[in-house]
């Protein structure tokens, strides 16, 4: 959704507010945003002057979290869930299904999330590669759905269709937007 300032503030929020009681330094947040901690210390400046972080040091760290006491957290926790979400949500609950390499999401949320223009997704798509147990495929995507509250649709498909480009929905699922998690490297 194109309400935040910008997408580094957004994922910068998100990593505090999927959960809220993430509390992270300041070279934890630049190192998972993948900026400088210049760039993280301006932001986390203006959200702890809108009262949406709070911050302690301990020694010479700096330990900053959500402040779930403001006004706006509910919702704005809602709000991320709803952006952001999707991404943490699916490789939480897809990263412990047996025999899956990757987990892809792919189509409307996806484009979104790219920052491409249009509608609300009516539900998130997601490509699970591997040879994973079905029946664990369709636990995780329905407590997926549960978290997200919106339909998460799932597909399976073997490594080898993934590497060749052999299947149509491969190939489309590709040449649009996409993101790839590693459904064994993510953590919650």
């Amino acid at each position: 959704m194109p309400i935040f300032r910008s997408q580094r503030q957004a994922e910068l929020l998100a990593l505090l507010f999927l959960p809220p009681a993430a509390e992270l330094t300041l070279t934890e947040l630049a190192s998972r945003l993948g900026v400088t901690a210049g760039a993280v210390h301006a932001e986390v400046e203006r959200l702890i002057e809108a009262g949406l972080l709070v911050d302690r040091f301990v020694g010479r760290s700096r330990l900053v979290r959500a402040n779930m006491k403001a006004r706006a957290a509910r919702a704005l926790s809602e709000l991320l869930l709803l952006s952001f979400g999707p991404e943490r949500v699916v490789a939480e609950e897809f990263g412990e299904v047996p025999g899956a390499a990757q987990v892809v999401i792919y189509g409307s949320w996806a484009r979104r999330y790219r920052g491409e223009p249009g509608p609300e997704p009516a539900d998130i798509d997601v490509m699970v590669i591997g040879r994973p147990d079905r029946e664990a495929v369709y636990v995780a995507a329905d407590r997926a759905t549960e978290r997200l509250g919106i339909p998460v649709n799932t597909t399976v498909r073997s490594p080898q269709a993934w590497a060749q480009d052999s299947d149509a929905l491969v190939i489309t699922a590709k040449a649009d937007a996409h993101v790839v998690l590693d459904a064994k490297k993510v953590t919650p």
